[in-house]
């Protein structure tokens, strides 16, 4: 199955396309290049991502960001076997998004190079899975991006990364440091995740893990990113548009009347403003 036909904004259906468009990375950034490439993870899909077309081999040649090398050395100075470089590239992304806590609207920084995301306190989750996702790159183990998004409610999307090791893909949310494993220990894709939800149970921790629940795997999307490959890539930074201010706002107050759209996205005639 041709990939190309679930790709792009549209693949958890209208009103997060609508929710994409108005995402506050700037237009045309290295971020919203991602959400244009994404697959949809499914039954048609899965063997294209999951197969020989996948590339699975660590990239060749020096970094084109020396600096990136020196972050991933320190970050990994501990850590040999691959599996326990994982762990440390998803504790130390975690722990700039622990640091993030209180921060005002108006400082929030989004996008850029991931070494500067590295040493910038925040939870966005887009930008800590592509910094993830870098490092993973930098210590010699393939990693892509994973785009999830419960479907059933508004605005619960949520970026983490896969990582190539072991001889298999496994899921990693760089957020809130949560390494997916089969209970054999080997690593669990997102693939594995989105077929069998008690995978995804055994690896909650309470109210520290908000995304390890098995409606946030509703839509599993995929989508490649290489840091061999930034001279392609806008990595223009911006702050926090109007849209996301509203809806960052709404949850502020805990989302008196429920949760919701607040734009009306989910109807066709919707026009968001940016």
């Amino acid at each position: 199955m041709n990939p190309s036909a679930h790709r792009g904004l549209g693949v958890f259906g209208p009103a997060y396309r609508r929710m994409f468009e108005n995402d506050s990375h700037a237009p045309g950034s290295v971020d919203r290049e991602i959400l244009d490439r994404m697959v949809l993870l499914g039954t048609r899909t899965w063997r294209s991502l999951y197969g020989s077309r996948t590339p699975t081999e660590p990239r060749n040649g020096p970094c084109p960001a020396p600096e990136l090398e020196t972050i991933e050395a320190e970050v990994t100075a501990r850590a040999r076997a691959p599996e326990k470089r994982v762990e440390a590239i998803a504790c130390f992304t975690s722990g700039l998004a622990a640091q993030a806590e209180g921060i005002p609207v108006d400082d929030i920084v989004l996008g850029g190079p991931e070494e500067q995301i590295a040493k910038r306190a925040t939870d966005w989750c887009t930008d800590l899975a592509r910094l993830a996702c870098t490092l993973c790159q930098v210590s010699g183990m393939p990693a892509r991006l994973i785009i999830l998004a419960d479907t059933s409610r508004a605005y619960s999307g949520h970026e983490m990364i896969e990582a190539h090791r072991q001889g298999a893909w496994g899921a990693v949310c760089p957020t809130t440091n949560v390494v997916y494993r089969h209970p054999d220990a080997r690593p669990a894709s997102a693939w594995d995740l989105l077929r069998t939800p008690s995978l995804i149970a055994a690896h909650r921790r309470g109210d520290d893990t908000p995304y390890t629940d098995a409606g946030m795997f509703r839509s599993v999307a995929i989508a490649g990113y290489s840091a061999w490959e930034r001279d392609c890539y806008d990595y223009t930074t911006s702050g926090v548009n109007e849209y996301q201010r509203s809806i960052l706002a709404m949850a502020e107050r805990g989302w008196p009347g429920g949760l919701r759209w607040l734009h009306g996205e989910d109807r066709p005639e919707c026009r968001v403003a940016r």
